[in-house]
């Protein structure tokens, strides 16, 4: 059974970590009209397919040839053992790896700010806490 586009673009954005309020922010809409469009409730014009793709920072040749199991399964590759117990994954897949932590650690440090922000502000409306 072939994957759907709202399917894709909802595995692609929970690989990266993104939230759908993030999502829904990048692109100038709703938390709940972002929800429409991975449940499929709203029609996905080709303009924001592409700003969707910008935002997850890939190609929406990506976004429809994506095939999460074959994903997952270059991720299972098993290379052997180190001896100290640990295993090696497909080192082909180290990059795409290292992408995926720097921009779960970007996106960890936007909402660091944001909640340190949010802290300034309620300090400065109601005094230190």
């Amino acid at each position: 059974m072939a994957t759907s586009i709202k399917s894709k673009i909802k595995s692609i954005r929970e690989l990266k970590n993104y939230t759908q309020e993030y999502m829904a922010d990048q692109l100038g809409v709703t938390q709940a009209g972002y929800s429409k469009i991975e449940k499929g409730k709203t029609i996905l014009s080709y303009v924001k397919l592409v700003e969707i793709a910008k935002i997850l920072e890939v190609s929406v040749e990506d976004i429809i040839s994506f095939d999460s199991q074959r994903y997952f399964n270059s991720f299972n590759t098993v290379k052997g053992n180190n001896n100290n117990g640990s295993i090696l994954i497909n080192s082909s897949n180290d990059e795409a790896l290292k992408e995926l932590y720097e921009d779960k650690i970007k996106l960890l440090e936007k909402l660091l700010n944001k909640t340190e922000e949010e802290l300034n502000r309620y300090k400065r409306k109601f005094g230190q806490i």
